[in-house]
């Protein structure tokens, strides 16, 4: 089973990813080449902003959980 990828090690993949689509993109021949290229990009960028909230999520889940034990303590205190 693979190892899950870190958040930056998907970034900079992701990043790999539009750098090859955007010299796919200028050697493209036809408009049809051109279309799939642009499609292709919008999803590699829809995937860099969902591990980019992904991230913000995370960092908000565990605000959320210092927050929780801060009351928690506060109540036994």
């Amino acid at each position: 089973m693979k190892k899950h990828e870190s958040a930056d090690d998907m970034k900079k993949e992701l990043d790999v990813l539009l750098s090859k689509l955007n010299a796919l993109e200028i050697i493209a021949s036809d408009e049809f080449q051109k279309g799939v290229v642009k499609v292709l990009r919008r999803l590699v960028e829809g995937q860099m902003h969902s591990v980019n909230e992904f991230e913000h999520l995370k960092k908000a889940l565990d605000l959320i959980t210092l927050q929780l034990f801060d009351v928690k303590n506060k109540i036994k205190s």
